[in-house]
């Protein structure tokens, strides 16, 4: 795992990959565009109560990072298909 400083600054950069793939499916509109933006509002919701959780069980800010990174990854590798 690299530090936490690279770690959170590869999280940014990943993030944003995601962000570009889906505003281009957004921007595109039809029904894809709806469930595009319903499963992201969801997503976000369910991401943040588990970094909650893993705060308050003790966890620590480097894992929440990693879990966020492979959340990203996984919405990377699905919208790029």
């Amino acid at each position: 795992m690299p530090n936490p400083f690279c770690a959170a600054f590869l999280l940014a950069v990943e993030a944003q990959r995601v962000i570009e793939l889906r505003l281009v499916r957004i921007a595109w509109g039809g029904a894809e565009a709806q469930a595009e933006m319903v499963s992201m509002v969801g997503e976000k919701i369910v991401a943040a109560m588990e970094a909650a959780n893993t705060l308050l069980a003790g966890g620590t800010h480097c894992q929440v990072i990693a879990r966020y990174r492979e959340l990203v990854a996984a919405n990377a590798r699905r919208l790029s298909a």
